[in-house]
């Protein structure tokens, strides 16, 4: 017994033991370079309170500016007191609200789609859409750059995963033509990459999905409200919204909430709402959510000039970045990243521009190669054109300093 103990805590120990070896982040904490974790004690859109000091906020995903919206706070609050602060259980059983299929139907059309499905984060969005519609002897295509999550639920899928090199869509065709299975194909790409800013080629994409039979999915997490004529995202970029058979998507970004969707053919969402286990057996979006999330998706609509300010925003950094002689990439979308370049300089860099009043997120490894490290910076429509030469006047003397301009 006393043998049977004993091997039992070595097992425990040996368990543990990565977590006692993992001492990088401890190593830039004592260095005063460890850039996550901030808690935000207030905020005011553009500008947030950490650690008792007013920082500009370059690097938030709320590209409307929606989430101290009057209408979008309103919605929020009377929905919090006729329904609660939750629905305590999941949409299959108690969990669903007459405001979650207000949502879904808003969601449909305003996207052009038969119908949509509400989910409790965007990560199990797209977690419960490619787990929950490949079966076994199916494929699934991912860009190497997808979001996590697509790459997640590809993980959790009983088909099969092959990933083509970011944007090679020479690389996709040859895969494809690989695939001799005579099963379901299903191609799934980010609509706006969230690290390099950069834009799904939709209309190859598009040609390619129809020769060989594949669905086209597109994830608009950053691209819903951001592109498209009235911010239906990347499929409507490119005058092709009917060619993209499912969109999926966040409402933590533009909607200024939290929460996800998808929308697609009706037969596909019926599917999904009893097939998704990350939907079937997740609690349902909060009411206040969920009617915060309707609000922010009527006043995108009501107020395209948000949309026309984010837009010139945008413009005003990238010229910016690149008149002060930075990197910024291939981007075209409000995401702009700055490389740096080595680790060290990357958490310095981010360190002062943090001191100076601007907040960044820094981009490493294994995020992006060991050389390649950058600060990624975002621009709402609710920026001033002052924050933002405020903003670029800290990157310009940063750079200077540290030799990286």
């Amino acid at each position: 017994m006393a043998t049977e103990t004993l091997q039992t805590q070595e097992a425990k120990v040996m368990l543990f033991e990565k977590c006692r070896q993992f001492t990088t982040a401890r190593e830039i904490q004592a260095a005063g370079l460890y850039p996550y974790f901030k808690p935000i004690s207030e905020s005011e859109d553009t500008l947030v309170t950490i650690e008792g000091a007013k920082k500009i906020m370059l690097g938030s995903n709320n590209y409307l500016g929606l989430t101290h919206h009057p209408k979008v706070l309103e919605a929020a609050t009377k929905a919090l007191h006729r329904y609660g602060s939750g629905c305590t259980g999941s949409r299959f059983l108690n969990g669903s609200l007459d405001l979650h299929e207000q949502l879904e139907a808003a969601l449909a059309t305003f996207l052009g789609k038969e119908a949509a499905l509400v989910f409790s984060t965007g990560y199990g969005a797209n977690l419960g859409l490619i787990s929950g519609l490949t079966a076994r002897g199916e494929t699934i295509y991912l860009d190497k750059l997808d979001h996590a999550c697509i790459v997640d639920g590809a993980k959790l899928s009983y088909g099969e995963t092959q990933r083509f090199n970011h944007g090679d869509l020479a690389h996709l065709t040859r895969l494809l033509e690989r695939n001799t299975t005579g099963k379901g194909t299903m191609i799934v790409v980010d609509g706006v990459y969230s690290m390099e800013g950069d834009i799904a080629d939709i209309p190859e994409l598009s040609k390619i999905a129809k020769r060989f039979g594949a669905a086209l999915v597109v994830d608009d997490a950053h691209s819903l409200g951001v592109l498209g004529p009235n911010g239906e995202g990347t499929g409507a970029h490119f005058g092709m919204q009917s060619d993209v058979d499912i969109i999926a998507g966040t409402f933590s970004k533009s909607l200024a909430s939290v929460g996800g969707f998808v929308a697609a053919d009706e037969s596909v969402i019926h599917f999904l709402k009893h097939h998704s286990r990350p939907f079937i057996f997740t609690a349902s979006l909060p009411p206040a959510n969920t009617a915060g999330v309707l609000a922010a998706l009527q006043v995108l609509q009501d107020e395209p000039e948000r949309r026309t300010s984010l837009w010139a925003n945008a413009k005003h950094l990238a010229d910016g970045f690149r008149a002060l002689g930075f990197e910024i990439g291939e981007t075209a979308t409000p995401i702009i990243p700055v490389l740096i370049g080595p680790l060290e300089t990357t958490f310095v860099f981010w360190r002062k521009l943090y001191d100076a009043g601007v907040f960044t997120n820094p981009v490493v490894p294994p995020a992006v190669p060991p050389s390649q490290c950058r600060l990624r910076t975002s621009v709402m429509a609710t920026h001033t054109p002052a924050q933002i030469d405020e903003a670029l006047d800290a990157f310009g003397r940063i750079g200077r300093e540290l030799g990286v301009i």
